[in-house]
């Protein structure tokens, strides 16, 4: 009897409400809205999409494309729950090779806004209007092949959604910033964004993502960025890692797409910032652009409605070859900073009313095929003729063979921004030397000055012998070291856990040349340390050691080493204040061109800086 008094309680929720509590997975923000549309529109085919918002699309914002567009049956069937044409059955759900697949997105949509959608196939064409998610109308229209859909008064009728929504400004920044992102994972595709009535972002879509860079993040970003394209048995990385002369405060500028999809791979950017740690300074994060293909199948996509977290099979691989290879490329490339002193002058030109022009002038440059500015006024500016000139920093310093040289002229004819991935292909890297310096003297007891054909070289007398000690003491580390048998074994407790794991333990901190063994059931004992442990706090460090096993963070053990031998070969480095003779200048000189990576000291900060003749020149006005 008790239980019929409790029968009925579970019942199935209408359509509307299911889409509605989906909406709240699927669509955030209007960020959310522009993004799912964005990603149905790439998975048509489409070569140009133009996204419009207004007041950050809360009022109003819009998609349109030119792909494969929809009959009339497709038009109405896309706004059912899980209706999709991206997927058949549950085997399909291993081998997704579109972006969108869930069929989530259209009525969650509908359901919280005003919603009217046109869509053509190049024979059939249909406007579908919703509200709410109720259908109003369903009728022809006359459009041009493609789908357009906009988006009307977003949240009006959630307003605990719509409360949380911020400014139309701050909604908009976040708009523009996803679009950017598929700018990068779809060179390919020419996207615009028109912001209350004026185009805010534009790309080309000829393919060439370092012009895509351009329209980002500027030129100094393109020109800084280097190529890099990398592999093993499972994955493909290519795109670009900006010098790390140019670094940002957050990781906002890390761009990692898989197979073409933006996500938020936290650990596969923690890879690309240990490759970068040699070079830049601890709190910084660097610019990059990676797009890693890989097999369908080693990617699950179906872990959250937005579709922002993946699981990646064999990421620990993945991991190594982003940090290892992010590392090398790094390495072959010339990264002295060249400084440019800011001179004051005054320019007057006459500004131009046309604001588009104005937006556009100082970014290309007059040549044969570019436009004059009385044609730009009425012509829209192609960006396919944008031109980027490579900076000479960024070319290997030490002498080339007369046949590589002769290469190198010929491509400078070429147009810069289509030849810097030739350059670097053609051309294999070699070991980076310092520029060819002459002692001069030393400045206020802290900086060696040399003459180099550029200009005048500035060394940190201190950063470049932190970088030659750095490197010697690894380089002792790298090999068999004397151990030193402890009077009285150190005792560790371990736990339990750890004891039962000892020799899996010792295969991992292998290149630390220390053995643990086992002492009871909860204890570890180090009977020998490496002869370089003695200037450190033996206990605390493998402790550190354990904890971080523990953990089971991966390459944490090469990060401590270095941390470590950072330290050491600062407490042993020449310091501030002290005068130098010229022979001991001359030989800091000597020990720094041996380094591998003379550039940086162990902690990122350059070892010196250049001050080109030119920059002098300009000073005295000459």
């Amino acid at each position: 009897m008790l239980y019929l008094m409790h029968m009925g309680r579970i019942q199935q929720l209408d359509e509307q409400t299911a889409n509605m509590i989906a909406a709240g997975e699927v669509v955030e923000r209007p960020q959310g809205v522009v993004k799912e549309l964005v990603e149905n529109a790439i998975d048509a085919g489409s070569k140009r999409i133009t996204v419009s918002v207004e007041e950050g699309g809360i009022s109003k914002l819009s998609v349109s494309d030119d792909g494969c567009g929809m009959d009339s049956t497709d038009a109405v069937n896309a706004f059912l729950r899980h209706a999709t044409s991206k997927i058949r059955t549950s085997e399909d759900l291993w081998d997704i090779g579109t972006l969108g697949f869930r069929g989530e997105a259209l009525p969650s949509i509908a359901s919280v806004s005003k919603l009217t959608l046109t869509t053509s196939d190049g024979n059939d064409t249909t406007r579908v209007v919703i509200e709410y998610g109720k259908t109003v109308s369903v009728s022809a229209w006359p459009c041009n092949r493609g789908t357009e859909i906009t988006v009307e008064n977003l949240f009006y009728r959630t307003p605990a959604r719509l409360k949380h929504l911020r400014s139309g400004a701050y909604e908009n920044s976040l708009i523009q910033d996803v679009i950017m992102k598929f700018a990068m994972s779809h060179p390919e595709i020419a996207f615009v964004f028109i912001s209350s009535g004026k185009e805010a972002f534009r790309t080309s879509g000829n393919g060439n993502l370092q012009e895509v860079i351009y329209q980002c993040w500027g030129r100094e970003a393109a020109e800084q960025a280097v190529p890099v394209s990398f592999s093993d048995f499972d994955y493909q990385v290519d795109g670009y890692l900006v010098k790390p002369s140019i670094t940002r405060a957050s990781r906002n500028f890390m761009h990692i797409f898989l197979n073409g999809r933006m996500v938020k791979t936290y650990r596969l950017y923690q890879a690309v910032l240990d490759g970068y740690e040699d070079f830049i300074v601890k709190g910084r994060k660097p610019l990059c652009v990676l797009n890693i293909k890989m097999d369908p199948h080693l990617l699950d996509v179906n872990v959250h409605p937005s579709k922002w977290e993946v699981r990646i099979s064999k990421e620990n691989q993945l991991e190594y070859l982003l940090r290892d290879n992010v590392r090398d490329a790094l390495k072959n490339t010339m990264l002295a900073p060249n400084i440019h002193p800011v001179r004051q002058e005054r320019v007057y030109e006459q500004i131009p009313l046309d604001t588009n022009t104005s937006f556009v002038r100082p970014y290309v440059q007059q040549s044969a095929t570019t436009p004059s500015a009385e044609q730009t006024v009425s012509k829209p500016v192609d960006y396919t003729e944008t031109v980027i000139k490579m900076p000479q920093a960024a070319q290997s310093p030490v002498p080339q063979e007369p046949a590589v040289t002769a290469r190198r002229e010929a491509l400078q004819e070429q147009t810069p921004i289509e030849t810097i991935a030739q350059r670097e292909d053609d051309i294999a890297p070699r070991k980076q030397h310092l520029p060819q310096m002459t002692v001069i003297g030393q400045l206020h007891e802290k900086f060696i000055l040399c003459a180099c054909e550029e200009g005048l070289a500035v060394i940190d007398q201190h950063a470049a012998q932190e970088r030659v000690h750095y490197e010697q003491y690894r380089a002792a580390l790298n090999v068999n070291p004397i151990m030193l048998d402890c009077l009285v074994p150190i005792t560790l407790p371990a736990g339990d856990d750890l004891v039962r794991r000892v020799d899996e333990l010792n295969e991992a901190v292998q290149d630390l040349h220390i053995s643990f063994e086992a002492f009871g059931h909860d204890t570890l004992l180090v009977r020998s340390i490496p002869s370089w442990m003695k200037d450190l706090e033996e206990e605390p460090f493998l402790q550190d050691v354990l904890d971080n096993f523990r953990s089971d963070r991966k390459s944490t053990y090469a990060k401590m080493e270095k941390k470590k031998i950072a330290t050491m070969a600062c407490h042993h480095s020449i310091r501030f204040n002290r005068a130098l003779t010229k022979a001991e200048m001359d030989e800091v000189v000597r020990q720094l061109d041996e380094c591998e990576n003379p550039y940086h000291c162990p902690h990122g900060r350059p070892t010196f800086v250049i001050l080109s003749e030119k920059e002098l020149a300009k000073e005295f006005l000459r």
